[in-house]
């Protein structure tokens, strides 16, 4: 239980962390860096989703009796039905992404502040989500250090993610204490979505194939819709892709050795 308590808030933990940066630093976050946080940020994400969630997927749809394809139709169908959620989120809630100067989805009333903190939310509940899911597997043959690896990896990438939020809102004239408070209060939805999941794995079962993968299928939409797009705006460089680099072997041998 106790591990299953910090598994759940230790991604958080990483947000707040991060956004505590605003405290420390002075400025604008330098452009080089920003780029290459999230360029580390996504590729924990996208070794989380493959390692993580739809390996241990297809493994545990083979298991539980799911013999079209050896397991890989659970996979499929989960990884599809993630990317069609974030979808439908997305067109749904109105947003505004980072360094963006027209928001997203339906029209809306919102302040810039307030449709950027639903962007983060939208941003961080497949995080939640994948942490919910592989301590919901734990039950059903996955190990308490496979999940932890993943909350850990999780947490690790949310640090710079806070500082990614908090810093350009200080720098667009926020005060550093309402600033952090947005960039802590984005990462809120984590425990949320894990808690739900686990409420939802417990409920139906034998569709811990489809949740493994549907988180998986939620994390790369985020991926490929927002980090990587933003990593890549302005300037090129290189730097983006050194951070993926990085941060997918982090997450690839967290999972490997602690699982």
């Amino acid at each position: 239980m106790t591990a299953l308590i910090i598994g759940i808030l230790l991604p958080w933990t990483g947000t707040i962390l991060g956004a505590s940066c605003v405290f420390f630093m002075r400025g604008a976050m330098p452009d080089r860096l920003q780029k290459t946080l999230l360029g580390f940020a996504s590729g924990v994400m996208v070794a989380a989703s493959v390692w993580s969630l739809l390996i241990p997927a297809i493994e545990t749809g083979a298991q539980s009796g799911y013999e079209t394809w050896n397991g890989v139709l659970p996979a499929a169908v989960g990884f599809m039905a993630g990317i069609g959620f974030l979808l439908l989120v997305d067109a749904l809630t109105p947003h505004l992404h980072l360094g963006a100067a027209k928001a997203e989805g339906p029209h809306s009333n919102l302040s810039r502040t307030a449709m950027l903190a639903l962007a983060v939310t939208i941003h961080n509940l497949p995080e939640g989500m994948a942490v919910g899911v592989v301590f919901a597997g734990n039950a059903n043959g996955l190990t308490i250090s496979s999940a932890l690896a993943v909350a850990i990896g999780i947490a690790i990438q949310n640090i710079p993610e806070g500082a990614i939020i908090s810093m350009p809102m200080f720098a667009a004239g926020q005060s550093r204490r309402r600033s952090f408070l947005i960039g802590a209060l984005s990462g809120a939805v984590e425990p949320v979505g894990a808690v739900a999941i686990l409420l939802l794995a417990s409920a139906l079962g034998t569709a811990l194939p489809y949740l493994l993968a549907f988180a998986a299928g939620a994390m790369m939409y985020v991926v490929v819709e927002e980090i990587i797009p933003e990593a890549s705006q302005g300037t090129h460089s290189n730097l983006s892709t050194i951070g993926f680099a990085v941060g997918f072997v982090l997450m690839m041998v967290l999972d490997v050795t602690l699982g």
